[in-house]
C-alpha cells in the first residue's frame, strides 16, 4: 500500500470568537494540549502570516490560522532579515542596515531579495518573489515584496492611493529647533543627480524633480536631534539629501555630509508601513521600535514618541 506524509500544514478559518488555544484543541483533538503548547513555543502557528505564540490571543471570524506541522521548513533564519507578516500573496520583512534590498553588479547573493527567494522555494520550487519598493543598504526597517505578478503589479501601480503612510526615524547632527518652536517643518526643494551619482538639491524648480519631506523632531541634544519623518514625494536619497541640505545631515552618513559615530551605520530607519492589501482590500499596519542606538545617542532615556503624522505618504522610493 502507498503510505502518505502529513501535510506540512493546516490552514483553518474561524467561524466564531474564541481564543486559539480553544479553536486548536476543538480542531485538532487527537493532538493533546502538551503538543498544541510546543506548538505554539516553537513559533509553528501563524495568523495570516504572522507568528503567534499566546494561546489566549484572541480569534475572530474570517481569522485564517495556520499550523506548520514540520518544525523549522518555512523558517528563515537569517540576523539581518526578519519576516514581520505573510500571506499568499505578500510578504513584510524588517531589513538590517548593511543588507542590500536588491542585487547589484558585483552583489548578486547577499540580498534581501535572493535571502526570500530562497524561503519562498523551501515552501514550493515554483515559488516566486518581486519587488514592489527598496530601502537603501545603510537604511534598516520595514519592506514591502510580493509574491505573485498581479500584487506587485497593483502595488507598484497604485502605491500612491494604496500606500497610506511610510514613516521614518533618523539621527541628524546637531539640535534641531524651527522658529515656531513646534519642533516641526517641511523641505520642498528640487533633486537632481550629477554623472557621479551625487543628488543634490536646488530651490530652482528648473534644476530637478519636486521632493517635499516633512519632519518633526521627536527629541534633541546638543549634538543630535532624533527625527519622525515622513515623505510626500519619493525621490533617490532625498531624506538624506534634503536634511544635509538645511544644514542637518545624517549621522553616519558620508556622502551627504554627514561624519562617522560610534553607531557605525546610517542613522535612518523604516519605522512604519500601512496600506491596503492590493487583493483583499483589508488595511495593514505596521510598526517596528525605534533602534535603541538612536535613542541612546542623543540621550532621551527611551522616551515616548510625540504623537505622530497623520496617515499620509505617497511614495515607494526612499
Amino acid at each position: 500500500m502507498p503510505t502518505h506524509k502529513p501535510k506540512a500544514t493546516s490552514e483553518r478559518t474561524i467561524k466564531e470568537a474564541c481564543t486559539l488555544m480553544d479553536f486548536l484543541t476543538t480542531s485538532f483533538p487527537d493532538k493533546s494540549r502538551t503538543t498544541i503548547k510546543s506548538l505554539l513555543a516553537h513559533q509553528q502557528v501563524t495568523l495570516a502570516g504572522r507568528v503567534i505564540k499566546q494561546f489566549d490571543h484572541a480569534l475572530h471570524p474570517g481569522d485564517v490560522v495556520t499550523i506548520h506541522w514540520e518544525k523549522g521548513k518555512t523558517t528563515l533564519e537569517s540576523p539581518m532579515l526578519s519576516i514581520v507578516y505573510e500571506d499568499k500573496h505578500l510578504l513584510v520583512v524588517e531589513k538590517a542596515a548593511g543588507l542590500l534590498s536588491i542585487g547589484t553588479q558585483k552583489e548578486q547573493k547577499k540580498t534581501a531579495y535572493s535571502m526570500l527567494s530562497e524561503y519562498v522555494k523551501k515552501q514550493h520550487p515554483g515559488n516566486k518573489i518581486f519587488v514592489v519598493h527598496r530601502l537603501d543598504r545603510e537604511t534598516s526597517g520595514l519592506m514591502l515584496f510580493a509574491k505573485s505578478e498581479e500584487a506587485q503589479y497593483l502595488m507598484q501601480n497604485n502605491w500612491r492611493y494604496a500606500v497610506n503612510q511610510r514613516r521614518y526615524v533618523a539621527v541628524v547632527e546637531g539640535k534641531l529647533e524651527t522658529g515656531d518652536g513646534t519642533g516641526k517643518g517641511t523641505i520642498k526643494s528640487y533633486l537632481w543627480e550629477s554623472k557621479a551619482l551625487i543628488v543634490y538639491a536646488s530651490p530652482n524648480p528648473e534644476d530637478g524633480d519636486l521632493a517635499v519631506t516633512h519632519y518633526k523632531v521627536v527629541d534633541s541634544s546638543d549634538n543630535y536631534s532624533l527625527v519622525e519623518l515622513e515623505l510626500e514625494t519619493g525621490r533617490k536619497n532625498q531624506i538624506r539629501v534634503q536634511m544635509n541640505s538645511i544644514g542637518y545631515p545624517l549621522v553616519g552618513d558620508l556622502k551627504y555630509g554627514g561624519h562617522a559615530s560610534k553607531l557605525k551605520r546610517l542613522a535612518l530607519h523604516a519605522h512604519v508601513l500601512s496600506f491596503t492589501h492590493p487583493i483583499t482590500g483589508k488595511p495593514h499596519a505596521f510598526e517596528t521600535p525605534i533602534p535603541e542606538a538612536f535613542v541612546k545617542l542623543v540621550k532621551t532615556s527611551g522616551k515616548k514618541m510625540r504623537k505622530p503624522f497623520p496617515e499620509s505618504n505617497k511614495t515607494n522610493q526612499d
